[in-house]
Order: C-alpha cells, then structure tokens, then sequence
C-alpha cells in the first residue's frame, strides 16, 4: 500500500506544471482547498462501493454551494464563454460555475482510475501479453471488459445530453437510491440460495462473452445518476456465477475501461472550462485524495464483500435515501 500511495502521488506531481513553465490562467472563481479535499474523498470512497458515486457527488456539489448559473465574468467585466456565439449557438454557452463543477467531478474519477490501475497491474499486464500472444487469459479477460463495456458507452453518447438535462437532481437521486436498495437484497439472496444449492457456484475463473454482455447491459442501469455502477456490476458477476470477490475485481476492471473514456469525453468537451473557473493546483488535489480514498475503499470492498456480501450497502442506501429527502422537502 506504501508503494501504491507514491506511486499517486507521483501521477499527481507528473502533471503539475514545470519550473520556469507558463502558468496557467488564473481561475476565474475560486475552488477552496476543503471543497476540493471533500469532493475528492466523497469521490474515492464512492466511486467503487455500490452506492453510487455520481449521487454523492450531487448532493456534496449543492451542500457546498458549488452549484449556480449565474454566467461568469473576466477581471475586464467581459462575460467569459464556454462556446462563443456562433451560427450553431447564437447567444453562445456562457460559462458557469454549474458547469465547472459538473466536469470537476467527472474529471477527479482519474484519481480513482490511477488507484485502480495501480492496485491491478498484473492483470493489466496479463491483458497486455494477451494482445501480443502470449497470455490466453488475459486476451480472454480483455475480450470480456471490451464486450462488457460497449452498450453502455453506446447509451451513454446517445443519451448523455438528456441525462444530464434530466436527471442530474436531488429527487433522482433518492428514487435510485432506493430502488438500488431494494435490488441488491434481493440480488444477496439469490446469491445466498445459488451458494446453498451449488456449493461450488461462485468460483468460476472466468466469465463467457454472452455474461460478460450481460454485465454490460446491467451497466447501462447505472447511468441514472444514484443507481451505481459498481453495484450493478457485481450483482452482473452474481449472474454469472462468481462470488463477491471476484465480481468485485471484474466491476473494478471495467470501471478502469468505463470511467477513463467517460473523464476523457467530458475533459475534451468540457475540460477548458473547469481549468478556468477552478484552476489546475486544486483539480489535481482533488485527483490526489480521490486517488488514495478509492485504493482505501478498494481493499476495504473486497474484504468486506468476502465475509458479509453487499446487504450492509442497501440499508445504508436507505438511510441516505432517508436524510436526503427530509432535508430536501421537509
């Protein structure tokens, strides 16, 4: 773990700015350290437990007050864009500290993609020999996260500008909470009874294309914002016959895939922007505590989900549930 820890922090450090470098242009509005620091934890500690870190991160945005539309402006009182006016945008995107913190936090997943990338390079590495050759199950392995990963980066373009429209609310949140809840306790009993009758189900080394398709499609779920992904891809692995560690590591795996194009798309789109408002020393701190808090949560996950299964998650997603919808309508 010692090893692990420098190693993001190193990642971290690589992408700060040289000596004698240009800076880069003074955020437009400020980021505090706390705020980072907090996204960052909430951000690594959900990111990989089933329940849901896109949730979390919404209500951490509206309790910190990051949300509002109200357009920017320069230190020259000259509005500040995030797509100038142009033939297809008349009256252009203004930019805006909603939009900022909308990118924030997809962009610090890369702290939790580099802790994952870092706590499973062997299994990168055996994908890597696999695409030269030299390791069948590691071809196998990276044909199955290839197949797995496809509908929902499928649905994710086709939708991704109605769900943000759409879904991106406290309500939202909540109804998924719940319904996720209710999922998993009924997903760790069909395990518990398939466990029973078959002892030895829950130890397959590998999945097929078709359950890895099938783990695939449950992920599309999780685009609703609340549902989690790492929850919908364990309870895949549950399908498929493996037991919680090992559907843990293979939900890990695809994330490593999911989440790096997700932050990749909203970086290019989007990425700009967010450097603007926030600037980049509290971007990369963000990063940085994502980083350790998800390798933390990680380990944690994979010890916990061996001994007691995923039920403990769905009460916690009722109570959070719970105190989001009192403090919201009540």
């Amino acid at each position: 773990m010692r090893r692990l820890l420098l190693g993001i922090v190193g990642l971290a450090l690589a992408g700060l700015p040289a000596r004698g470098a240009t800076a880069p242009a003074e955020a437009a509005s400020g980021l505090s350290v706390r705020d980072a620091c907090i996204l960052g934890v909430v951000e690594g500690v959900t990111e990989y437990l089933p329940v849901s870190s896109t949730g979390h991160l919404i209500v951490a945005l509206h309790l910190l007050g990051l949300e509002s539309n109200q357009p920017l402006t320069g230190r020259d009182g000259q509005p500040l864009w995030h797509k100038r006016p142009s033939a297809q945008h008349p009256a252009g995107v203004p930019l805006t500290p909603t939009l900022a913190a909308d990118t924030f936090i997809i962009v610090i997943q890369f702290g939790a993609i580099a802790a994952v990338a870092l706590l499973y390079w062997r299994q990168l590495l055996s994908m890597f020999n696999g695409l030269r050759g030299r390791d069948p199950a590691g071809r196998r392995l990276l044909r199955n996260l290839i197949i797995a990963v496809f509908p929902s980066a499928v649905l994710g373009l086709a939708l991704g500008g109605w769900i943000s429209a759409h879904l991106f609310s406290i309500g939202a949140v909540v109804a998924a909470q719940v319904a996720g809840a209710v999922f998993i306790l009924w997903a760790e009993r069909y395990r518990q009874r398939r466990d029973a009758q078959t002892p030895a189900a829950g130890h397959d080394p590998e999945l097929s294309p078709r359950q890895a398709l099938n783990i695939g499609l449950l992920q599309c779920v999780a685009l609703w914002p609340g549902t989690s992904r790492s929850m919908m891809t364990i309870v895949g692995g549950y399908f498929a016959g493996l037991d919680p560690r090992r559907s843990a590591e293979f939900s890990f795996l695809l994330g490593l895939i999911t989440l790096t194009a997700a932050t990749a798309l909203k970086s290019y789109a989007s990425g700009a922007a967010m450097i603007q408002v926030y600037g980049w020393p509290h971007i990369l701190l963000g990063c940085v505590v994502a980083a350790v808090t998800a390798a933390l949560a990680v380990r944690f996950l994979v010890t916990w989900l061996s001994r007691h299964g995923m039920a403990a998650f769905a009460w916690y997603r009722l109570g959070f549930a719970a105190v989001l919808a009192v403090l919201t309508w009540l």
